[in-house]
């Protein structure tokens, strides 16, 4: 499993990439943490434990459909994450009044196209990865190694074929 960070507006979105079921998984609190527009990380924590519970009262299969991932927190370690799909987070979204409602299920669904979009062309991906890298504050010489790399993975790939 992969994970990284997506930006949606001026929030970090931790996500992690299921390479075998090919699946995001985006973390729960950072997606509240936008349709809250709550600075603190604490008080999205907290509102999403509020909600979570009122769901379980009801019945809603919302929370069942989350699963926990360790995830890298502002302190560098990693912790077990609320995480969900984009799917789970499409009705999610539903039960959090929010002004940031339609603009986040818009990027969901951006999200989705551009992977669908990868997986037709995978140049695409190394690109997407190149600009990760550069925001990441990556040399070009450290991005230029790893394109190398991927090409002889790659390669070895193509040669068992």
């Amino acid at each position: 499993m992969k994970t990284d960070m997506t930006l949606f507006e001026d929030y970090q979105i931790r996500r992690v990439y299921d390479e075998e079921v090919e699946i995001w998984w985006f973390s729960v609190i950072d997606i509240v943490q936008v349709l809250t527009q709550q600075s603190d990380y604490k008080a999205a924590r907290n509102y999403w434990k509020v909600l979570k519970n009122r769901l379980n009262k009801e019945g809603s299969q919302l929370v069942t459909n989350c699963n926990q991932l360790k995830l890298p927190a502002a302190d560098g370690k990693k912790y077990l994450t609320d995480v969900a799909t984009a799917e789970t987070l499409l009705r999610l979204v539903q039960s959090v009044p929010s002004p940031k409602a339609e603009p986040i299920k818009l990027w969901l669904a951006k999200v989705g196209y551009e992977r669908m979009q990868e997986m037709a062309d995978p140049a695409m991906s190394l690109n997407r990865a190149r600009e990760t890298w550069q925001k990441h504050g990556r040399s070009e010489k450290w991005i230029q190694q790893c394109v190398i790399r991927l090409f002889g993975i790659a390669g070895l790939f193509l040669n068992d074929e």
